[in-house]
């Protein structure tokens, strides 16, 4: 009996230790053939980096300002008799807009003429009568006195009425009319909006490393998203004396023409402070950039070493150094040669030694000035 136990646990013993061989085998050609697998390769668009040259610039986030900007208001107390304006509307400096009920202040005007013209009489007849000696000289200085303070009530009265006429203090364009005829205005209750459009301020921000860069009288271009036509320019007529602790930055202010009034106080803007130098940089597609926490890379297309000692085409990773941007381009000021066949697209599923496969039929946009259809 144990003889024959021995016998099947040897049986057993073999049979599980053929059955491990094989399977070690099998793992190993696994092993084998993974190792040796080369996926298939990526299509991908690519483009030749060339040397360009772009004007050195700032670029930096503006907000419009007008040169003269005020909410209208009123002067004095009263009820409102005319509205002279229309929402909108462009108005010379001086123009009335409002008048306000003057009917009380033109009786007291009317009597206070009148006692003028009173004054005026005595004062006559008793610079004869102190010519005669009749009067003394302080009867004539009470006299002259009393048409002063007349001539100064007639001149007061006056100054109410034209004060009770609500005028524009500059040329400019009217907002939206904020009152009504015959409503009560007290003193400092808003009119209207009234801005100066032309020429207007553009207000942005620079870093305190490049303020030695700026110069008053500099040029500045505005971009408006949305904005047809030619970008309006400007220049530089104010940089703040101060740091902002906060941001560590300088206000910088700039005088723009605005004849059409296509730029309004309020407007988002990209500010675009040209210094006028160039310098030599690689242009390739925004499409190009990887963008990364770590740094900003490019896969470039070259002969890659395989595991067995041949080449194949496929790509490096290599980290850039970005500038400004212009259109659909990306300036790359370092890390990048002319001449290098750069991935244009495909590059979010690629990894460094990948292949790929160069498909050019269809590009991604290269233009330095695109003008979308919907522009």
């Amino acid at each position: 009996m144990s003889k024959r136990m021995v016998v099947m646990l040897m049986g057993m013993a073999g049979v599980v230790g053929t059955l491990g061989v094989v399977k070690v085998l099998q793992i190993q050609a696994a092993v084998a053939q993974a190792s040796s697998f080369q996926p298939p390769p990526e299509s991908v668009t690519t483009i030749v980096a060339v040397e360009a040259r772009w004007p050195e610039t700032i670029r930096a986030i503006g907000t419009v300002a007008a040169v003269h900007g005020v909410t209208v208001s009123a002067d004095l107390p009263g009820i409102i008799d005319a509205i002279t304006f229309d929402s909108g509307r462009h108005v010379a400096a001086g123009e009335v807009l409002v008048r306000l009920d003057v009917r009380q202040e033109r009786a007291q005007l009317a009597a206070a003429e009148a006692q003028l013209e009173l004054a005026a009489l005595n004062l006559e007849r008793v610079r004869d009568l102190v010519e005669q000696g009749i009067v003394s000289r302080a009867d004539y200085d009470r006299v002259l006195a009393e048409h002063k303070q007349a001539v100064a009530r007639v001149g007061e009265i006056r100054a109410t009425i034209e004060r009770k006429k609500i005028r524009a203090p500059f040329a400019g364009v009217l907002g939206i009319r904020q009152v009504n005829l015959g409503q009560y205005l007290t003193g400092g209750d808003p009119v209207v909006p009234l801005q100066s459009l032309d020429p207007i301020y553009v207000n942005f921000a620079v870093p305190q490393q490049r303020v030695e860069e700026l110069r008053i009288g500099g040029e500045v271009r505005a971009s408006v998203e949305g904005l047809s036509g030619e970008a309006p320019t400007g220049r530089i007529t104010a940089i703040d004396s101060v740091v902002d602790e906060a941001t560590r930055n300088v206000q910088v202010q700039a005088t723009l023409r605005n004849p059409q009034g296509r730029l309004r106080p309020g407007m988002f803007v990209e500010a675009d402070v040209l210094l006028g130098a160039s310098r030599p940089l690689v242009a390739i597609p925004a499409s190009a950039i990887s963008y990364a926490p770590y740094g900003d890379s490019v896969f470039v297309v070259d002969d890659v070493p395989g595991p067995a000692g041949e080449s194949y085409r496929g790509v490096r990773q290599q980290f850039v150094k970005l500038g400004g941007t212009r259109g659909d381009q990306v300036a790359v000021v370092s890390g990048l040669a002319p001449g290098a066949e750069v991935v244009t697209s495909g590059a979010f599923k690629l990894r460094n030694g990948a292949a790929v496969r160069v498909d050019n039929q269809v590009q991604p946009s290269n233009d330095p000035a695109p003008r979308p259809e919907d522009n």
